[in-house]
This record gives structure tokens, sequence and C-alpha cells, in this order.
């Protein structure tokens, strides 16, 4: 089976999943990549880290539809990257605070992007109302009626003629 990459859906849900990461960052106020110690781990760490990605994932895998699952990973690794960027060449790292070491801060991204597919998960079944294809019935099937299986040779049958 080949897959067909929708571009424009997927730039705009890129862009949409960054966006949402981002105002998401800004509105909660706390920076992954800076250490304070033990208050570093506090509610708001936890909402930046686990929640907001889901909500991010969510709203690209909308956007994307199906397959939005796989690209909804990228929006948390592109924001956080930026961030950590952005702390290293321009802001750099205030009073009381250490950088993050980059082993902790690369497992901290990890976890956002899966939380984030989590989040993709969920809005395939937002935007689909089942997760996954649904199964055809078929001849082997025990509890099929033949009723059921000639209804489907019949929309099959308008299927085609509608195509020709």
């Amino acid at each position: 089976m080949r897959f067909r990459v929708r571009w424009f859906s997927f730039w705009v849900a890129i862009f949409v999943g960054c966006l949402v990461n981002f105002l998401g960052d800004w509105l909660l106020g706390i920076r992954i990549e800076l250490f304070w110690g033990l208050d570093t781990f506090n509610f708001f760490w936890f909402l930046q880290l686990f929640i907001l990605p889901v909500l991010v994932g969510i709203s690209v895998s909308y956007i994307y539809g199906l397959g939005g699952k796989w690209i909804a990973i990228f929006p948390p690794l592109i924001v956080r990257f930026a961030a950590y960027y952005q702390t290293v060449e321009y802001s750099g790292v205030p009073r009381g605070a250490e950088l993050m070491p980059l082993g902790w801060w690369g497992f901290f991204v990890i976890l956002a992007m899966e939380a984030s597919m989590i989040g993709g998960v969920l809005g395939e079944i937002m935007n689909k109302r089942v997760y996954g294809w649904k199964k055809a019935v078929h001849v082997s099937d025990n509890d099929v009626s033949p009723e059921m299986l000639s209804g489907q040779a019949k929309s099959a049958e308008k299927a085609v003629t509608k195509t020709e």
C-alpha cells in the first residue's frame, strides 16, 4: 500500500503543533532546559512535560488525519530544541539555575515526544471515531448472515459503478 503525504496538511499541522507548544510553554512559564534543584519538578513542570504535549499531539493529528500520530512527535522536538538553543546562545542561564545536562534534557524531550504521540493517537480517534481500519465482513466469519454479505456485495458493486 502506498502512502501519499499531504504536504499542505503536514506543514499546517506541524506549524499549529509548534504554535500550541510554544504558547503553552509561554503560559506555563516553565523552561525544561533549566535545573533549579528539587524546585524544578513541580506541578507546572509536569503539565508542560506530559499534558501539554498530549494537547499538541491531538491538535496535530486532528489537522493531519490518518498518520498524524507519526508527525505529532516533531513539534515537541522542534520547540524543545529551539528553547534549549535560545537559552544557550541568547538568553543565558539565570542566577540560581543550571543548564540541564544534555542527557537528562534529551530524556525529557523523548518523554514529551512520546506523550505527543499518545495525543496523536487520541486525535486520530477523535477524527475517525474509531482506531484503525474496520475489518470487512468475510465469508469465513461464523456470525455473519448471508443478507449482510449480499448487502456488502451490493455496496461494493455500487462503488464500482460510480467510479466507471
